[in-house]
């Protein structure tokens, strides 16, 4: 299997709670952002959905904090899709410093609506498998 796709990050001070740690709020920013980051570079544009008629929906998000991100640390952060045939599927992600230390894990179930009906496509795979350049980061 490849590498999944990451995106680096460098945490802002105005991110950081009174502690000085990364606020846990933007760890779901970070994550969110390296999502786009891999739709972006597999051709995919929110324009091009909603042109499709859907969207990417969230319907469930777990954290695991590990380790603390401070202001000025930079952090790699991964994107890999996991796909079980049906409505929906997994996001695995990985928040690491610079270093190698994992600062969280995140694991995400999604979905793409159907923006007309307002209900959940039946094969958000193939959907991803028409509209991207690169099936191969989605791990199609």
């Amino acid at each position: 299997m490849s590498e999944p796709f990451s995106v680096r990050v460098t945490v802002r001070g105005y991110e950081t709670d009174v502690q000085g740690h990364l606020n846990q709020a933007v760890y779901l920013n970070y994550a969110e952002h390296a999502r786009w980051s891999l739709l972006q570079a597999a051709g995919i544009s929110q324009a091009g959905l909603i042109a499709r008629g859907v969207g990417p929906v969230a319907l469930e998000t777990t954290i695991q904090y590990r380790r603390e991100l401070l202001a000025g640390d930079e952090a790699d952060v991964t994107c890999a899709f996991e796909w079980s045939g049906g409505k929906t599927f997994r996001i695995r992600q990985t928040i690491r410093k610079a270093d190698g230390t994992v600062a969280a894990e995140i694991t995400a179930v999604g979905g793409l609506l159907d923006l007309t009906a307002r209900k959940l496509v039946a094969r958000p795979d193939e959907y991803f498998k028409e509209l991207t350049s690169d099936p191969g980061l989605f791990g199609l």
